[in-house]
């Protein structure tokens, strides 16, 4: 069994990363890091030797969300870790959500970390 965080370069990242992190070594399960802000994750205080990180080559990659859910069927993930916030009706409507898209179409359980108000 493993799990897949998706980090963004965001408050919501960095918290989503902390509780992925945290339960990974509660459920005893191999932790993957799939980075989605295009910069280097090394500094943060939970990336360690156990935990694998897949980097995105670049915004013209591909769609983050086929980046995710991609690395879940090559992986064989059983859970998804992400970081979500409030957003207004508009927003929702003119931009689209990664976070939104990602809770409609994962094929495993999704645990969605909200950022402290």
């Amino acid at each position: 069994m493993s799990i897949l965080v998706a980090v963004t370069d965001s408050p919501e990242g960095s918290k989503a990363l902390v509780a992925a992190a945290d339960e990974a070594q509660l459920l005893g399960q191999k932790l993957y890091v799939l980075n989605l802000a295009l910069r280097s994750l090394a500094d943060l205080p939970v990336v360690d030797a156990g935990v694998e990180i897949i980097n995105r080559k670049g915004r013209g990659d591909r769609d983050p969300v086929h980046a995710v859910l991609d690395e879940i069927e090559n992986l064989k993930i059983d859970r998804l870790v992400i970081g979500i916030k409030r957003r207004s009706a508009v927003g929702k409507a003119l931009l689209g959500s990664v976070s939104q898209r990602l809770l409609l179409e994962c094929p495993v359980p999704v645990v969605a970390v909200k950022v402290d108000a």
